[in-house]
């Protein structure tokens, strides 16, 4: 059990990231991809290779390269994969491949998946600072090998007000398990059409029962393709 284990870090030299909330290792390519959701408290004159940009409104994917594969190792090669947010804003200071759409791109990155084939599957997590970007949170799946490194597309979005968590595949990756959190909770004040805040008795969605008098609730929401093949292909 570690106790106090960023001051821990601190103590050690480690690299002060921008919010890390979830930390996954590629089967196929040994690397280990990290989630920093964002840290609007780093200043301008703070920012650093992996950290680019302060203060950090919508967060970045990090990949770590191991040296030889030696997980123990005290020192990796890191890579940005995905500097997040809007690419069309330039104040934003985003990064995605060139070929992502408008319906690819994202903010907050926060839990993460790698399915069998080593694509990249992405969680986000804006809490109310989701009308920042305009869009609700949701899941993407993101290239990290070839020609199109760094391509993300929009695969399942949540509900007004949650959060998309712990996204998880079978070993024969026909199967996807995600958790949505809190649906109808966070920035419901700036949802088109609702603008107001959620309450028990008057909620921004139902979901996902959608019956009159039954509250939203949090659930874990299990997806498969309908021909019953691998999901992303």
């Amino acid at each position: 059990m570690v106790i106090e284990a960023r001051i821990a870090a601190d103590r050690l030299g480690a690299t002060p990231m921008d919010r890390p909330e979830d930390v996954e290792p590629s089967p196929l390519t040994n690397k280990v991809y990290v989630m920093l959701t964002n840290n609007s408290k780093r200043t301008a004159d703070a920012v650093d290779g992996p950290n680019p940009r302060g203060p950090n409104h919508f967060g970045q994917v990090v990949e770590l390269t191991p040296p030889d594969g030696d997980h123990a190792a005290t020192g990796y090669r890191w890579d940005l994969l995905v500097v997040a947010g809007n690419p069309a804003d330039p104040e934003a200071v985003a990064s995605y491949h060139e070929a992502a759409s408008e319906n690819g791109w994202f903010g907050s990155p926060d839990n993460c998946a790698v399915d069998p084939k080593g694509r990249l599957w992405v969680s986000t997590d804006q809490g109310s600072g989701w009308a920042r970007t305009g869009t609700a949170d949701g899941l993407y799946g993101v290239e990290t090998e070839g020609v199109l490194r760094g391509y993300s597309k929009m695969f399942f979005r949540t509900p007004v007000g949650a959060e998309l968590c712990g996204p998880r595949f079978t070993a024969d990756n026909k199967t996807l398990f995600v958790a949505v959190q809190h649906p109808a909770t966070d920035g419901t004040k700036d949802f088109p059409g609702f603008e107001r805040n959620s309450t028990f008795e008057d909620p921004a969605t139902r979901w996902p029962d959608f019956t009159e008098g039954m509250p939203p609730r949090p659930s874990v929401v299990v997806i498969e393709k309908e021909d019953g093949g691998e999901i992303g292909t």
